[in-house]
């Protein structure tokens, strides 16, 4: 028996070096910019197929889904992005807490060191690499907590905000398009300060907040209240980008749209200290809403 799981979790090994050694090699880019004019097909018959044939690879909860599936959506990235009915998911209650952001997995969790954030077992990376931006800015979190979270394509792909507060400054850090998935957090260093990535810096009461949406392969675009459409751009300075105030006011509440995918990705949230609940272990499934973790005392 274990001679048999052994054998299973080195081919499983080698499957995931395969899959990421193919990725060095991949037109990314190209890729990317063929998926985002497939989802946006708008033919009837063409987009209702893929979107049944979607739900049906992933058995995606199509009961949750705000609308008629597919008859409802104009595209496939429309369905993509979708909203969820009214009442699909409760957000705490409680005063000090952190809100999950999205629905997806626990990449990884836990406290920095040194400034410095746990990819995968054996992999770290800085928050300043992440941040791409002024120093000063990872100094304040150079103790705190973050949380990695992956959507996988089933999942629901809007972001919230996990706590009240001002969103101050959006941040465009170009860079590549691997995927970030398990495999590749494994066997990539520095996946998640590689990859293209928005940063979002708010303040709240218990200080300021990073969120971060890192791009991947296949996700067309970035898209938030104050920026429109983001598309993908691999070269290039960090763009301070404006926050649009006639579309949405910079201030959130706890729960409010921040965002979302168009295509699958991963959110990181950085705080200066939090105390972050047991379930938010690597592997286990988060939904948007629920508490993830507790602020100090006087915080809230």
């Amino acid at each position: 028996m274990t001679g048999t799981s052994t054998t299973g979790s080195k081919n499983r090994d080698w499957g995931q070096r395969l899959f990421v050694l193919l990725q060095y090699c991949l037109p990314k880019y190209a890729l990317t910019a063929l998926v985002y004019r497939l989802t946006r097909i708008r033919h009837v018959a063409f987009k209702n197929w893929i979107i049944r044939q979607f739900v049906k690879l992933y058995d995606v909860a199509i009961d949750e889904v705000a609308g008629e599936v597919p008859d409802d959506f104009a595209c496939f990235n429309d369905f993509f992005i979708r909203e969820l009915a009214p009442g699909e998911r409760q957000l705490t209650s409680d005063s000090r807490a952190v809100a999950c952001p999205v629905d997806g997995t626990v990449s990884q969790a836990g406290r920095l060191q040194a400034g410095t954030i746990l990819q995968a077992k054996g992999h770290n990376y800085t928050l300043k690499s992440l941040l791409a931006t002024d120093v000063e800015d990872a100094r304040q979190f150079a103790d705190g907590v973050f949380a990695t979270l992956y959507l996988a394509p089933y999942n629901y792909h809007r972001v919230h905000a996990p706590l009240d507060g001002t969103l101050v400054s959006l941040h465009y850090v170009p860079g590549t398009l691997f995927s970030v998935n398990q495999a590749t957090a494994t066997h990539i260093p520095e996946l998640f300060a590689r990859n293209e990535r928005l940063v979002c810096r708010f303040e709240t009461a218990a200080g300021p907040m990073l969120l971060v949406f890192v791009g991947a392969l296949n996700v067309g675009s970035i898209s938030t209240p104050w920026t429109g459409e983001i598309r993908p751009r691999h070269r290039g300075l960090v763009e301070s980008l404006p926050i649009d105030q006639s579309a949405a006011g910079s201030r959130v509440k706890m729960g409010d749209l921040l965002g979302w995918f168009n295509m699958g990705s991963t959110v990181i949230v950085v705080l200066p200290d939090a105390e972050w609940h047991d379930s938010l272990r690597p592997g286990n499934t988060v939904r948007m809403g629920e508490s993830i973790g507790t602020l100090p005392s006087g915080d809230a």
